[in-house]
């Protein structure tokens, strides 16, 4: 059995994240040490995501470690890691997917339709913001950044009438009780790779790669997959208004996706079936870019909403 050093991030999210890992380790008889790492995502806390233009800004400090040969593999959340990884790394497992959507969090309200106007909304994510706006053009959106804590203590405190936060951290940190809505994929796409994680190693580690083969879940390997191949042939990361949706409808895939301007006046949707899930996910791409999606973002970039970043 083989001694493994983790590399994760230290907030209470990561570090669920890294120790649920660890435990399916332990459980197959390997000694587990944990190594926490703080990225520049974490350093960086009173400035939008969606102004920070550092590529890999939870992932960076991470991956030198690995290079470095200090931990031996990096529990991520995929929709963290770079669509395209440096030729040092790859992904030796991508886990069984928790829920991916996005929920309406509120004290008060039942849902988006049940805000009333004007109704102050928290999130750092263009992509909710867009397609929130897209159905409540009054909303006030304001920026929301800190951990899963903080972000519900800000609403408790009436700092915002509801917050919008993937399913998949309330859902593992059992932090429930102010879900007021699961927002269905129809009304807000969501992240590429969301409510999955992403275990990195060194490129070539094949020892390494055959340990944590039992981590990896095929639908959830294909779907994200698909998501990411979109991601990437937009040119886009996790903090540009693009969503991507894959779920495996029989033998086939059906890709969600969706690239919006930040205001929420214009919002392009795509749907498609497809075998192969890198080129179903480039294909819908160009197809968004083809219908105006191209032109959506490179004002989101010129303008400085969002700069190419972490997916």
């Amino acid at each position: 059995m083989a001694r493994l050093r983790i590399g994760s991030r230290g907030s209470q999210l990561a570090l669920w994240q890294a120790h649920h890992i660890s435990n399916l380790l332990r459980a197959q008889g390997h000694t587990v040490e944990l190594d926490i790492i703080k990225t520049t995502g974490d350093k960086i806390t009173d400035v939008a995501l969606a102004k920070v233009g550092t590529k890999g800004m939870f992932t960076k400090e991470i991956e030198e470690a690995l290079v470095e040969n200090r931990v031996d593999l990096a529990v991520h959340s995929l929709k963290d890691l770079p669509t395209e990884l440096a030729a040092d790394f790859e992904i030796a497992a991508i886990t069984t997917r928790e829920n991916p959507h996005d929920v309406f969090c509120s004290v008060k309200f039942a849902g988006i339709e049940a805000l009333p106007q004007q109704a102050s909304v928290g999130t750092s994510s263009l992509r909710r913001q867009a397609q929130l706006l897209a159905l409540r053009p009054d909303l006030k959106i304001h920026p929301l950044r800190g951990n899963v804590d903080t972000r519900l203590r800000k609403l408790e405190s009436g700092d915002y009438d509801a917050i919008i936060l993937a399913a998949a951290g309330l859902n593992r940190l059992g932090k429930t009780q102010l879900v007021r809505q699961v927002i269905p994929a129809e009304m807000m796409t969501p992240a590429a790779g969301q409510g999955a994680l992403g275990i990195e190693i060194r490129n070539g580690d094949s020892a390494m790669r055959a340990l944590l083969a039992f981590l990896d879940d095929a639908a959830a390997r294909a779907t994200t997959t698909c998501e990411r191949a979109l991601l990437n042939k937009l040119g886009g990361g996790c903090q540009v208004p693009i969503g991507a949706f894959a779920e495996i409808n029989g033998n086939r895939i059906r890709l969600n996706a969706l690239v919006a301007h930040p205001d929420g006046t214009k919002v392009l949707r795509e749907t498609r079936d497809g075998d192969d899930p890198v080129r179903l996910g480039e294909e819908v791409g160009e197809t968004l870019l083809r219908r105006g999606g191209d032109v959506i973002l490179e004002e989101v970039y010129g303008k400085g909403f969002a700069l190419p970043q972490q997916p």
